[in-house]
């Protein structure tokens, strides 16, 4: 396990990098990734949509050209904040502080899962795609962006010590052992030589 994926350190460590996320962010996630996404993610007008690891809500102001029922839930106050100071409050989003591994909701309570740039802080990956398999309604989309596995031994080993990184066949492993029997992975790059980031598009199994 990475020394991020232990909640207490991931929190100290956005404490600090919450106060330049927006102006790093975009050289690994920038705004035509993101609408890409967006795109395969296919949210639709009045959907209730679920941003999970929401940050400083970079994803979230992309979400809400499409339907204006976003809520957001990160377990870093800090960034929460920032939030908070795009949107208010009392603003068009709703916003939650709590855990991707434990999601404050009832069953089936959103149409859509959505997150990106969380995926890789989680202790027990499977646990929270189980927990977005919970909480979207079934046949919603599940969208997961993380970084993709590096292809030099260097980088692995430090990617590997850091937090979690990984390849399409894990992310197979993953959403099949959370119960998704339908998705889709596709590698976003912002340029050549710049991180790849994963992006996995699933379907919650219709009951």
């Amino acid at each position: 396990m990475g020394i991020l994926e232990d909640k207490a350190r991931a929190r100290v460590f956005y404490r600090y990098l919450s106060t330049v996320y927006d102006a790093i962010n975009p050289f690994v996630w920038n705004e035509a990734m993101r609408d890409r996404a967006i795109e395969w993610f296919g949210v639709e007008a009045g959907d209730r949509v679920l941003d999970v690891g929401c940050g400083t809500g970079f994803a979230t102001r992309g979400l809400l050209v499409h339907t204006d029922d976003v809520w957001g839930l990160d377990q870093s106050a800090h960034q929460l904040e920032r939030a908070y100071g795009k949107f208010g409050r009392r603003g068009p989003v709703r916003f939650v502080r709590g855990d991707a591994e434990r999601l404050p909701f009832a069953d089936d309570s959103f149409d859509a899962y959505w997150s990106s740039g969380s995926i890789e802080y989680w202790p027990n990956p499977v646990a929270a795609l189980e927990e977005a398999r919970r909480v979207t309604r079934p046949g919603g989309p599940v969208l997961v962006v993380g970084p993709d596995y590096p292809n030099s031994t260097v980088f692995q080993r430090l990617a590997d010590a850091i937090m979690l990184f990984y390849d399409e066949a894990e992310a197979d492993r993953m959403f099949a052992a959370a119960g998704f029997g339908t998705f889709e992975h596709h590698i976003q790059q912002r340029a050549p030589g710049t991180p790849r980031a994963i992006t996995t598009v699933a379907a919650v199994p219709e009951e």
